[in-house]
């Protein structure tokens, strides 16, 4: 399908601009655009900027309007994956390879609307769809929820429940992780509160390594290429923990197995950081240990975490007040707080961030950071927003407004 049309942000929309002239990370070229890739409730958006960040064309919504849980892209290819469906659509991938102007898709699961078009001759005049055989996995996952590219190309998707999925012909099909789908005692696995649900995949330079962050069983690591998992939640500093009595709360030597999100640092070997459903939790051995880091922080609640791609120790997160408190930011003013010192101690960033009656939501995959020669970081709300801050968290100016509900964030640099 093509998709037409879009919207233009501008400074002369925009309250607080940050101009900048960025290069290619170690070129020293000037200007380079990039793409956001805002996984919605209705669809996937793309906002795309000029060459210093400061103009941006929103255009969707794409994937006839699935709930776009994340979406992935390779700038170099105009390469773009959005993983998402539910309960009416299925579980599936949507794929496009020319920078998103077209798009086809991979069912995994079919929905309720696959088995109406296969039994009502009417509905699939309606929808304009032929009657296709059961997809692969039917009755096995409802929706996909994370996306995740190995260095050899090989396509990850993660599922609800939590199941991992594996591509090599770049998305067109898609068999089944048997290392963790058919993992030991896996029946035991405590659902979160919108189930059990794969939601971080995270990669290493080398194919045969991956982490995945499942929400409530915690953190899983292969290092033979998903033959086979281990789980990997212990607590290194157990006797520091000063959280209140929680259930998601540290306890038993090990985290707490609500991992919320998971991210690598690219320039920090096997450095790992998570936001956990009680907080947050850095490992420096690849998730064999980790250390509680959330002293400092407002809250020990929050969804998103992300990293500097040159700076293993810069990190942001965006903490909300509490699960049961309305998860707003605390005192309704919106902030970042990062870290340089790895999470040792941690600052807010509030400057262009809504300061009063402030009480979106943002979602565990919705931050993202550009690859940049001065990084770009992004968050997406609730309420349909995107922010980006193109001074390391300093400032922040909203690019986008009144989309759907923002599910994912992600970031494609131009090749």
């Amino acid at each position: 399908m093509k998709e037409r049309g879009g919207a233009v942000w501008g400074p002369e929309s925009l309250s607080d601009v940050v101009g900048c002239c960025c290069t290619r990370r170690g070129e020293g070229v000037l200007d380079q655009a990039v793409t956001v890739l805002a996984g919605t409730s209705k669809g996937l958006f793309l906002l795309r900027s000029d060459g210093a960040r400061r103009d941006w064309r929103v255009e969707g919504p794409l994937c006839d309007g699935w709930a776009i849980n994340h979406a992935i892209g390779d700038g170099t290819r105009g390469a773009l994956w959005a993983a998402g469906g539910g309960a009416f659509f299925g579980a599936g991938v949507w794929r496009s390879l020319d920078n998103g102007a077209t798009w086809d898709s991979a069912l995994l699961a079919d929905g309720q609307m696959a088995e109406w078009i296969r039994n009502d001759p009417d509905t699939a005049a309606f929808f304009g769809k032929a009657p296709q055989p059961p997809a692969p996995f039917t009755g096995e996952v409802e929706a996909l929820w994370s996306l995740g590219r190995a260095a050899d190309g090989t396509l990850y998707a993660g599922g609800k429940p939590a199941m991992l999925y594996a591509s090599r012909d770049d998305g067109a099909s898609w068999a089944p992780v048997t290392g963790l789908n058919a993992y030991p005692g896996r029946e035991g696995w405590t659902p979160g509160a919108v189930g059990l649900t794969l939601h971080s995949i995270v990669p290493a330079p080398d194919p045969e390594r991956l982490w995945l962050g499942i929400s409530a069983a915690g953190v899983f690591a292969t290092e033979d290429g998903g033959a086979t998992f281990e789980r990997r939640n212990r607590l290194s500093n157990a006797g520091a923990c000063q959280h209140a009595h929680h259930p998601a709360a540290p306890g038993g030597g090990e985290t707490g197995l609500c991992v919320h999100n998971m991210v690598r640092a690219d320039a920090g070997g096997d450095l790992l950081y998570q936001q956990n459903h009680h907080g947050v939790f850095r490992s420096r051995n690849g998730g064999r240990s980790w250390d509680d880091i959330t002293a400092g922080l407002p809250s020990t609640f929050g969804f998103p975490i992300a990293v500097h791609p040159d700076k293993p120790d810069t990190l942001w997160t965006l903490p909300l007040n509490g699960d049961m408190d309305g998860r707003f930011p605390p005192g309704a003013a919106a902030a970042v707080w990062r870290s340089r010192d790895g999470g040792d101690s941690w600052e807010a960033c509030r400057s262009g961030l809504p300061q009063t009656a402030c009480y979106f939501t943002v979602l565990r995959q919705a931050m993202a950071v550009d690859r940049a020669e001065t990084p770009g970081v992004y968050f997406g709300t609730n309420s349909g927003s995107v922010f980006a801050s193109l001074d390391e968290g300093d400032s922040w100016t909203e690019i986008a407004r009144h989309l759907p509900t923002v599910l994912s964030v992600e970031v494609m640099v131009a090749g």
